[in-house]
């Protein structure tokens, strides 16, 4: 399903930083890299797989796109306690930051709830880009919302250095690049 926010699949990316691949102690890094975290990550998306399409259909967003940003923030909930990230303020697969979004406490972190709560604010990301950036092409404020996701509107300041302040300095493109591969596996 393709996404009214641009095409995953025209997305220019260098994928993962070194940093990043390190994760999985690999010895490579870019989009080859992005691949195989990705791909480590598999197994354990796929009791995710129907919630991420369900909710990809209902909000019009890529399903590619939200399973590599489970991906990337949780590996698919396997790096949480009890839903909650090691610092204790992001929540769920996606990683609600607690001190920018209210959190629903009924909400389960694994669950259709979340998941949509995530993707609604990805979107609202999204669309503050394109008001930042107006002459900004779809797939760049597409790319761009996916930086804000990690780092906040504020950090985007231009295209060619539009992870220079996420996680890893790598965080859209890594995210971008897991998105192609699972695209390419049913997502």
């Amino acid at each position: 399903m393709a996404s009214i926010y641009g095409d995953i699949m025209k997305i220019d990316t260098t994928g993962a930083s070194e940093r990043t691949a390190k994760q999985d102690k690999l010895t490579i890094k870019g989009v080859e890299a992005s691949k195989k975290l990705a791909e480590n990550d598999l197994a354990r998306m796929e009791k995710y797989k129907s919630m991420i399409i369900k909710v990809g259909k209902a909000k019009q967003m890529d399903p590619a796109v939200i399973a590599a940003i489970i991906s990337r923030e949780t590996r698919a909930g396997n790096v949480l306690n009890n839903g909650w990230s090691d610092h204790g303020y992001e929540f769920g697969l996606m990683q609600i930051d607690r001190r920018f979004h209210t959190l629903d406490p009924r909400v389960a972190w694994d669950s259709e709830e979340h998941i949509t709560q995530a993707t609604e604010i990805l979107i609202s990301f999204i669309k503050e880009i394109k008001a930042k950036f107006p002459m900004w092409s779809q797939e760049q404020c597409f790319k761009g919302g996916i930086s804000a996701y990690n780092a906040g509107v504020s950090t985007v300041s231009s295209y060619e250095n539009i992870d220079a302040r996420t996680t890893g300095k790598d965080y859209s493109n890594g995210v971008v690049a897991r998105a192609q591969w699972f695209k390419s596996k049913g997502y």
